[in-house]
């Protein structure tokens, strides 16, 4: 078994951080959900201290399996790196930016519906989620695949898989409340804006090399969408600000990709 993990490190990686979170996700709230019963906020909980198990989990045993004791040793140092230049730090402000841009111009251009809110439990979610999955993401996942493929490459199948990792916790938590509105909803949110957000991080981490930079990132992009979100709104609507704030984020990318092309795909 330690042969075959070690020979395809990546593949079996997320394959672990799927079993875990999908697997104690279906433990903890599948019963109920398939009996038609509403799902309830400590139930929510469950399913999020789920989904944090996989990816940090996964990124730990896979590095102890691969890289022995001198990578996990490796893996807790890049987790403490906070010695970079101020400007990475910057980043971290991108996705409240776009989120208040996007929400402030619908707001004044079609509804006041777009009004941002203010929920502090989102940055908490953000806070948690950040450090344990970049764990496993950029602690291991990301290292590995670019020993093969370019950065932009890997940015881009990391962020479809992150995105996609969600979708059993998406549909258990929403589809009864979205209805024909939760396609939609979970490719603008879950792929189309995390895979740029992801196509970012590793920009950031490619030149900082510290793992603690991803995760304050993936806490403000979280953190800040839960945070900020306006409420009630209705499922069209959120939609619409998710695609924009989506599109916002990819060009972006592209003013990234235009400037930093080279480094990108090296």
């Amino acid at each position: 078994m330690k042969t075959i993990l070690q020979r395809a490190p990546v593949k079996s990686y997320f394959i672990l951080a799927y079993l875990i979170s999908w697997g104690v996700s279906l433990l903890a709230v599948g019963p109920k959900f398939i009996r038609g019963e509403n799902l309830q906020m400590e139930d929510a909980m469950l399913m999020f201290m789920a989904m944090l198990a996989g990816p940090s989990f996964a990124g730990i045993f896979m590095t102890a399996v691969v890289d022995g004791r001198n990578g996990l040793r490796e893996l807790f140092a890049r987790m403490i790196r906070w010695r970079v230049e101020i400007r990475w730090y910057l980043v971290v402000l991108i996705p409240p930016i776009f989120i208040l841009l996007v929400l402030l111009t619908l707001s004044g251009l079609v509804s006041p519906v777009f009004v941002p809110s203010f929920t502090m439990i989102g940055l908490v979610i953000g806070l948690l989620a950040g450090f344990f999955e970049e764990i496993g993401w950029v602690g291991f996942a990301l290292p590995k695949m670019q020993e093969k493929y370019n950065s932009l490459y890997t940015g881009l199948i990391i962020g479809v898989f992150w995105g996609l990792w969600h979708l059993l916790a998406g549909y258990l938590g929403s589809s009864a409340t979205l209805g024909i509105f939760w396609v939609p909803h979970f490719v603008s949110m879950f792929i189309l804006a995390m895979t740029a957000t992801r196509v970012i991080i590793v920009w950031v981490y490619n030149h900082t090399k510290s793992v603690l930079l991803a995760q304050l990132i993936h806490a403000s992009s979280t953190g800040f969408l839960y945070t900020l979100g306006p409420s009630p709104i209705s499922p069209a609507n959120e939609i619409l600000w998710y695609i924009i704030y989506a599109l916002t984020l990819w060009v972006f990318v592209i003013v990234i990709y235009s400037r930093y092309g080279n480094q990108l795909k090296r």
